[in-house]
């Protein structure tokens, strides 16, 4: 099948991560994918072999999501995005997909929702059915505001055939975050966690016994990074920064003038980030759904310092529940200090490495078995 998967990843890039890990799950399973990514170029990231789509490219002002700006850091005005409008339907005009996913929308992404209601009403209008399915992650941002919840429903009704909950149900069911009326309980299909295959070791044992400091590929993480350098003076270990982002070297060169000690290497964020993990004594991280997944993985003691500017709680809803595995600790931005850090540093490596059972990480999988299925029974209905 002919599968198309619309991604905007805003600030960092944890959506278009999750969503390309799903495109070559269904590449490997023999069907065609086409990715439209909305949100800035990753390079770091592995899009081998998809058929990768890249809109005029937008990013959120910092955590205020209602503000979308260019990657020459102007607004992104209503031409700007109606060109992308434009571009999202040409391409599915061109593709012509059994199956499309949109990923995270009508959940989040509702200040993109002119250009998403125009896909999913070209996907209706073509001359072959389409199935229409969202993508959404463990742990979704709780409502502000009863309409958002109204809202969303209101888009499921009309366009959606399914919802894709990459979680489990008894563990992490989508109700911890988001409520869930009776039509959209219907449409729930939890497929367990999203993860590419496990990485394995580094062929050059790099990051052995190193504490390996990271924040995504975003441009948050000033504070983690700067009480990390603390913490590294009062350490004998190695340690390790990996600093993403759309400019990383002048943040890397702030870093650098910080620098106390001789016992810490700042580079740019790695694309053998996961293979490091194999061999580190420790992480510090935020806990995004993809890291997270990623250092359960590799059995990597972690101390986590969850993202939570404008009052953000999934990532610290995440990291508590898995800080109740001793190999797991949770530092909060509000009390972060470079002893405190290293503190639970100590504590984390003393528990010892997290012990996994790789079939809990076949969501991609599931997801491509789940969504052929309801194409299927869709087309014979």
């Amino acid at each position: 099948m002919q599968v198309l998967i619309s991604v905007t990843h805003l600030l960092g890039t944890g959506h278009l991560s999750r969503a390309i890990t799903l495109a070559h799950a269904f590449i490997h399973a023999g069907h065609t994918v086409t990715l439209i990514s909305g949100g800035m170029p990753a390079p770091h990231l592995n899009i081998a072999d998809i058929d990768l789509r890249q809109l005029p490219a937008v990013r959120s002002d910092g955590t205020n999501f209602t503000t979308l700006l260019t990657p020459s850091d102007t607004i992104a005005d209503e031409s700007y995005l109606t060109t992308r409008s434009s571009n999202m339907v040409s391409i599915l005009e061109e593709v012509q997909p059994d199956i499309v996913i949109t990923e995270l929308f009508p959940f989040g992404r509702r200040v993109l929702r002119t250009e998403f209601r125009a896909l999913l009403d070209a996907a209706e209008a073509q001359n072959k059915p389409c199935t229409i399915l969202c993508s959404i992650r463990d742990i979704l941002a709780p409502p502000s505001k009863p309409e958002k919840v109204t809202k969303a429903d209101a888009f499921i009704s009309d366009y959606y055939d399914g919802v894709l909950v990459h979680s489990d149900k008894v563990t992490t069911p989508l109700e911890q975050s988001w409520p869930v009326s009776d039509m959209l309980s219907e449409k729930l299909h939890y497929t367990g966690f999203v993860a590419p295959a496990p990485a394995g070791s580094h062929p050059e044992k790099t990051g052995l016994n190193e504490i390996i400091v990271s924040a995504g590929g975003g441009t948050v993480g000033a504070n983690l990074f700067e009480n990390a350098i603390g913490a590294a003076a009062l350490s004998t270990q190695n340690w390790r920064l990996l600093v993403g982002g759309s400019n990383p070297d002048q943040e890397i060169k702030r870093l650098n003038a910080l620098i106390e000690s001789q016992n810490i290497i700042i580079e740019r964020a790695r694309p053998d980030f996961r293979q490091l993990l194999y061999h580190a004594a420790c992480s510090v991280s935020m806990c995004g759904y993809n890291t997270a997944l990623d250092l359960m993985q590799a059995g990597c003691p972690s101390v986590f310092v969850p993202f939570d500017d404008a009052d953000e709680v999934e990532q610290t809803l995440r990291a508590t529940s898995l800080a109740k595995h001793p190999s797991f600790e949770v530092v909060t931005n509000k009390n972060i200090t470079a002893e405190v850090l290293f503190s639970a540093i100590k504590t984390v490596q003393s528990a010892g490495r997290f012990q996994s059972d790789d079939t809990a990480f076949n969501g991609a999988g599931e997801t491509v078995r789940i969504a052929i299925r309801i194409a299927q029974d869709r087309s014979c209905a």
